[in-house]
């Protein structure tokens, strides 16, 4: 293991414009078409030289065995003995897990079915309670494909903040108003108390039946019977499916009611294509693990602390959010999966915003800053706008030019504060369009890509502890009787009294 990383740290450092013009065929060999997906890391300091030692670190990491385990439907989250069955929810796992997802599926368009024939009553509007993955990816695939679908008014709710749920009841009547409450376990407090004072929001209102306009998403459903769902309208999805990996589960019910099933159902093999290209393809040739290649190149060799994305494109303003959890949540570890103490970085820190709101406002340190800052752009060739031409031409260029910029750089040795070093790395993804399918292969990337991060770094993408001791504390001091720091109990008396 240590002689591979030491290959790895040894590779030479060569600028970007020395690498381009050393190799005529460099864009050739480090762009890539999938699934209506077209990725570029010309632009970063990957070589054939660094893809061969990533290669043999892959080797040593037995990548290609640990991805077909995954496959496999096999123990994959060693700490919390379960499988990490999401690839089956697009038809790629083990044949149970995949008859059960499609069992699952099935189940989620008969209620749909149901809601759009007014079984439940003149639905106009869907009001979506959870957190973490049982919020942001349905919120990302309905910002990004619902904003003029007509079908239904989604309103996803996550932060505890009551703010936050007085927004939308603003802007919904509670008697057209379906709630949707998606937790794994139903037991998470925030999203609870969320689903609580909706249901007084709605009784108080005139709905009599609260409970009968409710839905409920969790991997325990004998728990969402108990506080109060019918059986007909749970909609379970299993428990080897983590949160932030679940929109292709029943927690992708409001997108699927919003969008329309054809579109879920498009959302699914999109992804499923990118599932077969990483199975299948050679690390040289396979977007995933080159991609991880590339991240692990700067944060290990380069020390690169952060990595940031920047969606070229209004619709995919979530992406960046989606991703911090995906990434930071998967692989923001300190142990191997043997429960050793990892002895290098694990994932950097991600981070980003939309283009072109982000060049007055972050690119200055991303040009001229201290900071090495990987930048990775997505971007859509078809506009997503009726306007002229000019606004879409405008964007895309934009995108493009900020990639040759920091790259290329300009010296100006007598104005030291107008002079750009160059040098300064960035991938890009243009999509063809942006429509389910390429977006479910663009999120699959993502999710793969995390898994070939976590295996070459020999850690558990799959669990995420991190997250229980702030909430256990919260707990513990809404209760009372436990002793906090001085500086805690300061807070909670200026605060509560």
């Amino acid at each position: 293991m240590a002689a591979d990383w030491t290959s790895i740290e040894a590779l030479p450092s060569p600028r970007l414009e020395t690498l381009f013009a050393d190799d005529p065929d460099r864009l050739s060999k480090l762009s890539l078409d999938v699934a209506g997906l077209h990725f570029d890391w010309s632009k970063t300091h990957l070589t054939s030289e660094a893809i061969a030692a990533f290669e043999k670190l892959a080797k040593a990491q037995d990548l290609a065995g640990k991805r077909e385990a995954l496959f496999a439907g096999e123990i994959v989250n060693v700490t919390e003995g379960r499988a990490a069955t999401h690839v089956a929810e697009r038809g790629e796992g083990k044949a149970e897990d995949v008859g059960l997802a499609r069992a699952l599926h099935a189940r989620m368009r008969a209620l749909i079915d149901a809601i759009e024939a007014e079984a439940l009553g003149p639905i106009r509007h869907v009001l979506h309670v959870g957190i973490g993955g049982s919020a942001l990816g349905p919120h990302l695939l309905v910002d990004a494909l619902g904003r003029d679908s007509g079908r239904y008014d989604v309103a996803i709710v996550s932060n505890v903040d009551g703010m936050a749920l007085e927004e939308a009841f603003a802007k919904f009547d509670p008697a057209a108003t379906l709630l949707v409450v998606a937790s794994k376990t139903f037991t998470t407090t925030e999203t609870l108390l969320n689903a609580e004072s909706v249901l007084q929001w709605m009784s108080e209102n005139g709905v009599e039946d609260v409970y009968g306009r409710v839905v409920a998403l969790t991997a325990e459903p004998d728990k969402a019977i108990e506080w109060g769902v019918d059986e007909t309208r749970v909609l379970p999805f299993a428990d080897s499916v983590g949160g932030r990996y679940s929109l292709w589960s029943s927690i992708g019910f409001p997108a699927a009611l919003a969008l329309g099933w054809d579109c879920f159902e498009e959302l699914l093999e999109g992804a499923a294509e990118m599932d077969r290209h990483f199975r299948l393809a050679s690390l040289s040739e396979n977007a995933p693990a080159l991609a991880a290649f590339a991240d692990l190149y700067y944060t290990q060799v380069r020390h690169a602390e952060t990595r940031a994305t920047f969606a070229y494109d209004e619709r995919l303003r979530l992406l960046p959010s989606y991703l911090q959890q995906l990434e930071m949540e998967s692989n923001g570890k300190g142990v191997t999966v043997d429960g050793t103490l990892l002895d290098r970085p694990s994932a950097a820190i991600t981070w980003g915003g939309v283009g072109t709101d982000a060049q007055h406002a972050v690119f200055q340190l991303l040009h001229q800053g201290t900071h090495l800052v990987p930048v990775e752009f997505v971007a859509v060739i078809e506009a997503g706008d009726t306007l002229a031409e000019d606004h879409h031409r405008q964007l895309l260029l934009n995108a493009f030019a900020q990639g040759a910029a920091l790259m290329k750089g300009r010296a100006n040795d007598k104005d030291p504060a107008r002079s750009y070093s160059g040098d300064r790395p960035s991938s890009t993804i243009l999509l063809d369009d942006l429509d389910a399918r390429t977006l479910g292969a663009l999120i699959a990337f993502y999710e793969q890509r995390v898994f070939v991060n976590a295996t070459l770094l020999g850690i558990n993408p799959f669990d995420q502890f991190g997250v229980e001791l702030g909430k256990e504390m919260a707990k513990a001091a809404g209760e009372g009787g436990q002793k906090f720091d001085v500086s805690t109990e300061d807070l909670i008396k200026r605060a509560f009294g």
